[in-house]
């Protein structure tokens, strides 16, 4: 029984000329981590930026920092996709795909930031104004001393960032982009058999997730071990 749901869905080619579930899954995987990663590349340097201008005495900067942060934290990453597709890019005939890094990238730069802003705070005081002492320019010393001691602290907090928002991207469909769960949705609209697609996509984020996971920890341990040396 099992078998003949697995054949019907992933095996078997699916109704109206649609190719087997399974390379349409693999589609969908490609289309989910492209976003992924791209909108990661993209909050990561938003999010510094964010994260250094909210450390600002100057009120001027810290505050639309600040604001940022606040309104992109306190709104559901749904309707923030929704804002961006519907209202940002109602006049241009954008792809989904670019949409959703745009819209996932901004939220995630505001978690990024207040990431950011931890792991440079728990750094000793003392070694900017070291590397002050010496005449390196701030900047240089925040490049070249801060941001390295910053990123072995941080690591954890932005790998998890990362597995959620791998997870995040599933909502896409709802703007049309045929990510991995809009695939699943699909197939089970197709064959009318929700078991085998839906446990498919939840087992494919779940597999993903552990691996990210575990790359990182080695990720994590190697830094450590640099560091004891």
């Amino acid at each position: 029984m099992w078998w003949a749901r697995i054949q019907q869905c992933l095996i078997d080619p699916l109704p109206n000329g649609l190719p087997p579930g399974w390379k349409m899954m693999v589609n969908g995987l490609g289309y989910t981590l492209m976003i992924t990663a791209l909108a990661v590349c993209l909050g990561v340097i938003i999010g510094t930026l964010v994260g250094m201008m909210r450390m600002s005495k100057r009120w001027w900067v810290f505050l639309p920092a600040r604001i940022y942060a606040d309104m992109i934290r306190g709104t559901p990453v749904l309707v923030q996709l929704f804002i961006i597709n519907f209202i940002v890019f109602a006049s241009v005939q954008a792809d989904k795909w670019l949409v959703a890094v745009i819209a996932f990238g901004l939220n995630s730069a505001a978690y990024v930031s207040e990431i950011i802003r931890a792991g440079i705070q728990s750094v000793n005081p003392g070694q900017m104004d070291a590397a002050r002492s010496l005449g390196m320019p701030s900047g240089m010393a925040m490049r070249e001393i801060i941001l390295p001691q910053a990123f072995r602290n941080i690591l954890p907090a932005l790998g998890n960032e990362f597995v959620v928002l791998l997870k995040e991207t599933s909502v896409v469909g709802f703007i049309g982009g045929m990510d991995l769960m809009r695939m699943g949705d699909i197939i089970r609209s197709k064959t009318y058999e929700a078991y085998v697609p839906l446990l498919s996509v939840a087992a494919i984020y779940l597999v993903l997730t552990l691996g990210i996971s575990a790359l990182l920890q080695r990720l994590e341990r190697s830094l450590s071990w640099g560091r004891a040396k």
